[in-house]
């Protein structure tokens, strides 16, 4: 995998990984959630959300980036224990994955999520959850050709008072 390395997040690494998943959103969440939501994030905000998660965080949530040749930033994902409400069980849980448009394609979020289930794997959960917007198709077909599928567990994610269906997919790691 030529053309970037992949990498843990640090404070500096905040302000783009903030531009590349507010791009993300607009990008992959134009016409399933309320465009006048898209318009309103705030990267600065969401850097300083990063930043204080970086600074107060346990170690449980892995933060990784791709760093491209020139050192710009090519994608991010977040992984660790799955969220089950309040309670923690043995599985793992992507929590996000966001590459800028223009990158989609080439490489980096396949990268990406295999690191993510390589460590998962080896850190010895016995498989890795994700959710996914329904209406995603682009990234349902990509969590399906890295061997994840839906379960059937759905749940409604609001935004701007607008219910968005998820969907729940899983993988096994171990066997």
């Amino acid at each position: 995998m030529s053309g970037f390395l992949l990498r843990p997040m640090t404070a500096d690494d905040c302000d783009g990984v903030a531009g590349i998943r507010v791009r993300g959103w607009r990008h992959a969440y134009r016409g399933l959630v309320p465009q006048p939501y898209l318009d309103g994030l705030d990267i600065a905000a969401d850097a300083e959300r990063h930043r204080t998660r970086l600074r107060h965080g346990d170690g449980t949530v892995v933060n990784l980036v791709a760093e491209a040749d020139g050192g710009e930033l090519a994608g991010w994902a977040a992984f660790g224990p799955y969220r089950d409400g309040d309670a923690r069980t043995g599985d793992a849980e992507l929590y996000a994955l966001y590459l800028p448009p223009e990158r989609i394609g080439r490489g980096v979020g396949r990268a990406l999520l295999t690191e993510a289930v390589r460590r998962c794997a080896a850190a010895g959960h016995e498989r890795m959850y994700l959710w996914v917007l329904e209406g995603n198709a682009r990234a349902r077909r990509f969590y399906e050709r890295a061997g994840f599928g839906a379960d059937g567990a759905e749940e409604p994610f609001e935004v701007d008072g607008v219910v968005v269906p998820e969907v729940r997919y899983a993988r096994e790691l171990t066997g």
